[in-house]
């Protein structure tokens, strides 16, 4: 006889139930899509304001928002958030709203549900990019990003409510997940945008490292957060990282020099008049480093399935036909006009200023 048989089977550890907010789209689809079938977990529970397509899972249909979220949890042990807003393209204050909202209302519930466990997601841009960041930065290293209004904003306020929750409820255990540069089908970021312009920008006397994180992989190890193999605050991403030279070699991309107050005056000039989506400062991602070690997940038996170079290379692939200029998509006539010019923070962004002059006075 085994020594499994002897443990009584009320002793035995079931395998959790789990929910998943967000889950008809994006990451959440993503994530709800594995483990749909997975033996590790004994249920599926899928919430969203909509029914999505996953099968073989059960969807309770409300606004993660609602209070009334506790009740339509009380069976689940753990909870993994989802349902985050990271559109450039949302008004920055809605967005701001509803995902703190989402995000405060998902951590009070779970301590009113007694749910054991919440994972959420924010970004490895919550420690700042900074020309002196140490690579790759350690993950106790301090949260240094600048508060603003763009996503970087909403990530920081998030992170400030999960801390609150942790003194306010000891027994809710929360594992925050902060991915590297995403990269994926669906992704549309500040950074995947960078490899749409034609001209790869680099501030004079700083050269950027980078590092990606694939969403398969993102998806793998919110797995293992939701099985409880990592707590706390846990790093995301490919191993190692790229240099610019040979980012340079991989996308056929040149890059372009220029000095760092040219760039980023230019950048919040536009951002002002509203022009481009993302404020200055998250021009910081794609000039600076922001490398992370995933050491926790790789502690834990982790490994990513992708490397930076074929994160790059399916990032190169899924921006065919799209142009863009400091974050702001383009239509052909621009970004030729702006390909010709070839000076992507400069001569670019007048004939972007020069489209929406004609646009107000028309």
């Amino acid at each position: 006889m085994q020594s499994e048989d002897l443990v009584p089977t009320s002793k035995r550890l079931r395998p959790p139930v789990v929910a998943v907010t967000g889950g008809a789209s994006g990451i959440g689809r993503a994530f709800l899509s594995k483990v749909a079938s997975s033996a590790d977990f004994r249920r599926v529970v899928a919430i969203d304001d909509h029914r999505g397509d996953v099968p073989d899972v059960t969807w309770r249909v409300l606004d993660i928002r609602d209070p009334l979220l506790a009740n339509r949890i009380s069976d689940v042990d753990v909870l993994v958030h989802l349902g985050t807003d990271m559109s450039l393209d949302s008004d920055a204050a809605e967005r701001r709203r509803y995902n703190v909202r989402a995000a405060q209302t998902v951590l009070t519930a779970c301590a009113a549900a007694r749910v054991r466990r919440v994972v959420l997601v924010t970004s490895a841009m919550v420690y700042g990019a900074a020309a002196d960041n140490e690579v790759p930065l350690p993950e106790d290293a301090p949260v240094a990003a600048e508060p603003d209004t763009g996503l970087v904003g909403d990530f920081l306020e998030i992170e400030s409510l999960v801390r609150r929750s942790s003194r306010s409820h000891p027994g809710l255990e929360v594992t925050v997940l902060r991915p590297a540069a995403l990269v994926g089908q669906g992704i549309d970021t500040v950074v995947t945008r960078h490899f749409e312009a034609p001209r790869l920008l680099v501030v004079k006397g700083c050269l950027p490292h980078w590092q990606f994180c694939h969403v398969d992989d993102l998806v793998s190890a919110l797995e293992v957060a939701a099985l409880g193999q990592v707590s706390g605050v846990v790093a995301v991403g490919s191993d190692g990282w790229l240099e610019t030279d040979q980012v340079e070699e991989i996308s056929g991309l040149r890059r372009l020099e220029l000095p760092a107050g040219l760039t980023f005056g230019t950048a919040q000039r536009l951002h002002r008049l509203g022009i481009t989506p993302a404020p200055a400062t998250d021009l910081h991602y794609v000039v600076y480093p922001w490398v992370v070690d995933a050491a926790t997940l790789r502690e834990a038996g982790w490994k990513p399935a992708w490397t930076n170079d074929a994160a790059l290379q399916e990032l190169l692939e899924l921006r065919e036909g799209r142009h863009a200029v400091v974050g702001r998509r383009l239509s052909g006539k621009d970004a030729t006009i702006t390909a010709a010019g070839a000076t992507v923070a400069v001569i670019g962004t007048a004939a972007i200023v020069r489209a929406a002059r004609r646009k107000r006075r028309i």
